[in-house]
């Protein structure tokens, strides 16, 4: 568990307490979603980069054949020994 000190303007921190939003629990909904708002936006970044790039997307079968060799890559990689061991 980590502890995280912040610091507030005092007007900000009474309503943020008396709203409820300065529990635990409530800081941590309110950083997952903000996550995955900002989450949302890199991808619609990367969407916008891909279209302006004119890269046609990919079918399904083309985005399993890539995790599978990914995914194959990785096993095969961590089945090595490491560097000057033999």
């Amino acid at each position: 568990m980590t502890t995280v000190q912040i610091n507030l303007p005092d007007a900000l921190a009474q309503r943020a307490r008396s709203e409820g939003l300065l529990s635990d629990a409530a800081i941590q909904r309110l950083l997952e979603d903000a996550m995955r708002r900002q989450a949302g936006r890199r991808l619609m970044q990367v969407a916008e980069h891909l279209h302006a790039a004119n890269i046609e997307p990919m079918t399904e079968e083309e985005i399993e054949a890539e995790i599978q060799a990914a995914r194959a890559e990785h096993r095969a990689a961590q089945a090595k020994p490491p560097h000057g061991s033999q």
